[in-house]
């Protein structure tokens, strides 16, 4: 019974508006009774009090984005009544004495202006309810409602003139990786919905200052068409009224039909008011009032002050400013002492949290396990005013653009950079650490600009030597006076966040094999099995299964990963990795063997990194001789780590010889450095030359083979041994 009882009230509140919307029609055409007219000005006012409440107790403005619509409704609605009182007026009035009139709602609101009673109105009482009438309108329409119409049309300009910015800033957000796609969408709806409601609202309060005006013109004509139907049109009795009779009865009762109408009204224009006035802060306003009103009692002791030296003035009602003051000095004194109170316990914290920092704290307070950062960069204190909000954090912009970059280059999401100062650098210098270990360091100086040669220069520029962190390239300091003319002259002129930010992201690229790790795979995984559950139940080992269900364990997989990344091979296509892996899981689980055939289901991606704007890929070619004398010196280490080359030292030096002689002919010619290798030997040769010639890419025949014809192979010799 209960349910079906809330079933029912689901319903009617559903239809609701929909069936006020026809009651608002239904009063413009057919007459209504004196108690349903009083039935409906009480709601219209509950109505309207009802959203001023909410207007208050609504924290951002947007949030209320139905109020336009219920602000139109509300109009409209209140018009209707006016239309419908105004027909029982002119209908009625006639024929009853203004004392058994059937509207008692405006009789009442009649008497409360004029100040008479319903059996002896005077003239005075009417001359007086028709000012204070006049005055209210004059308030509402001058005051409040222009100045919430005002509001109304600049609020919605702005919105819609600094859409297109807010948007914006949201893409670079989103490009830079501080936020996910998620977000960036969440943050567009919501400048899009303040950007409506604040359209919306411009047209609304016309709405409500149309309102006025039209109360105006129906108050004006329900006393002149009152006055004439009383005089001219005879009454249920046969009689007419004579002009006194008919000015004193229609005037009080359009007087207390338009402050009727007007109360709800004033209500809204009140409402309207408040809500475009309004901040996008998440507190209500009782909140921000008692926040802003309470930030120093001394306010309220100077207030009781002067109210209390007010009270000397002679004529002053002392009797009332005295106490009054006196009040508000005690309030103020409350608000000072309790200040202070405040500011001592957290002077005390502070030196308590001081003292504790000191002595290296309690026991129970240091945990036994203590993380390490995954990245952090630590800064000397001259490089401090990098990364300051009030100074515009040119450096913080550029780490989130880093990780936005990373992910989309590599497919590697990069933990948050953690950025500390360190006492122990000196001042211009900075440190970037990976789990704790110090993977890069160099100084820089603020204020300065470092400016490389990256082709011919106009003119030499005279400034302190110094080297490009991220490149090793020699390069200069100079000063703001000499950037622009470097800058004519041809050199590349670069900033310091922007020389950090390169050395960072060259750090990360070298690293992005140790910034992996298996919570990271885990992330990754469960991202993909969001929208290929299949290829990861396929591939991942959970629970008790093991290798004879061929599939992988997170360890193994990540190693597949690490492999790929140690050789700048971006993981962002991560379903074919993980199919290529499933396609052998039955096969093998030898992690290098599995790298290798990743790397044949990515040879076109590979490939086109190294190709020309023609895609044209040039290499030198490892001999076959070379290519078996580097199988015979294999060795497999026992614990399945990886495989390498052991050549005795002359061996060793004739091989690291040969491959060098042939890569600087390559270099010589402007390419880069290629090997193209069987796939058999294609890791051997990468591990036996990485330490030497650091940077060197070897590429296996079967990746070249996997891009097909997207790629031109052009091979410029032979390295034999």
């Amino acid at each position: 019974m209960a349910n079906r009882f809330l079933d029912i009230f689901k319903e009617v509140q559903n239809h609701a508006v929909a069936a006020g919307a026809i009651v608002v029609v239904l009063m413009l055409l057919i007459p209504v009774p004196g108690i349903l007219l009083d039935l409906l000005m009480i709601a219209n006012i509950a109505l309207a009090v009802i959203i001023l409440l909410t207007v208050m107790y609504t924290p951002k403005s947007s949030d209320f984005s139905s109020f336009p619509r219920v602000i139109l409704f509300a109009t409209l609605y209140g018009l209707g009544l006016n239309v419908a009182s105004t027909r029982l007026i002119l209908t009625s009035a006639s024929s009853y004495s203004y004392a058994n009139f059937p509207g008692n709602m405006l009789k009442a609101f009649s008497s409360i202006v004029t100040g008479d009673s319903l059996a002896n109105p005077s003239t005075r009482g009417l001359v007086i309810g028709m000012v204070i009438f006049l005055i209210l309108i004059i308030i509402q329409a001058i005051v409040i409602t222009k100045g919430a119409g005002r509001v109304s049309e600049v609020a919605a300009r702005f919105a819609l003139d600094s859409m297109n910015t807010k948007m914006f800033a949201v893409d670079s957000e989103l490009q830079s990786g501080a936020i996910t796609d998620e977000q960036a969408r969440e943050k567009k709806r919501a400048i899009q919905k303040e950007s409506d409601f604040y359209s919306a609202m411009d047209g609304s309060s016309k709405f409500v200052s149309g309102n006025v005006k039209a109360g105006i013109f129906i108050t004006v004509i329900d006393v002149v068409a009152g006055i004439i139907t009383g005089m001219v049109i005879k009454n249920a009795q046969g009689q007419t009224l004579d002009f006194s009779t008919a000015l004193n009865t229609y005037s009080r009762l359009t007087i207390g039909d338009g402050l009727l109408g007007q109360l709800p009204s004033l209500l809204l224009s009140f409402a309207t008011g408040l809500l475009v006035t309004g901040s996008n802060t998440e507190e209500t306003m009782g909140t921000q009032l008692k926040d802003e009103f309470t930030r120093s009692g001394y306010v309220y002791i100077i207030t009781g002050i002067t109210l209390a030296l007010m009270s000397l003035i002679p004529n002053f009602p002392w009797y009332l400013l005295l106490p009054i003051g006196g009040l508000f000095v005690f309030m103020g004194w409350r608000r000072v002492r309790t200040e202070k109170t405040a500011a001592v316990k957290k002077a005390e914290a502070e030196q308590a949290a001081k003292e504790q920092k000191q002595t290296g704290g309690r026991a129970e307070d240091v945990s036994p396990v203590v993380p390490l950062d995954a990245l952090s960069l630590e800064l000397g204190y001259a490089l401090i005013p990098l990364v300051e909000k009030e100074k515009g954090a040119e450096l913080l912009e550029r780490v989130t653009r880093i990780r936005r970059e990373t992910a989309l280059d590599l497919g590697l999401v990069v933990p948050p950079i953690r950025i500390t100062d360190n006492m122990a650098l000196e001042p211009n210098e900075y440190s970037f650490k990976i789990r704790g270990i110090e993977a890069g360091r160099s100084k820089v100086k603020v204020g300065c600009y470092m400016c490389m040669k990256t082709g011919p220069v106009l003119e030499e520029i005279k400034g302190e030597p110094t080297v490009d962190p991220a490149f090793g390239v020699p390069a200069i300091w100079v000063g703001e006076d000499m950037r622009q003319q470097a800058e004519n002259a041809g050199y590349a002129v670069v900033d310091p966040p922007t020389i950090i930010a390169t050395h960072l992201t060259e750090i990360i690229r070298a690293h992005a094999a140790e910034i992996l790790d298996r919570l990271a795979v885990s992330k990754i995984l469960d991202e993909i099995r969001k929208t290929n559950p299949v290829v990861v139940d396929e591939v991942l080992a959970t629970g008790k299964e093991a290798h004879g269900q061929g599939k992988y364990t997170y360890g193994e997989i990540e190693k597949v990963l690490q492999g790929l990344l140690r050789e700048q091979v971006s993981i962002r296509n991560i379903e074919a990795i993980l199919e290529t892996l499933a396609n052998f899981s039955f096969v093998q689980h030898n992690t290098w063997f599995l790298i290798e055939k990743v790397r044949e289901a990515l040879g076109l991606q590979i490939c086109l990194q190294y190709t020309d704007q023609n895609h044209k890929l040039s290499v030198m070619q490892l001999s076959q001789s070379a290519a078996q004398k580097i199988l015979d010196h294999q060795v497999i280490p026992a614990d399945g780590g990886q495989p390498f080359v052991a050549f005795d030292p002359v061996d060793g030096r004739k091989w690291i010889s040969a491959v060098s002689g042939a890569l600087s002919t390559l270099k010589s010619m402007n390419y880069i450095p290629i090997v193209l290798a069987a796939a058999e030997v294609r890791a051997l040769v990468k591990n036996s030359v990485d330490r030497e010639m650091p940077g060197t890419v070897v590429l296996s025949i079967n990746e070249v083979m996997a891009a097909g014809r997207n790629v031109q192979l052009e091979i410029l010799g032979e390295i034999n041994v």
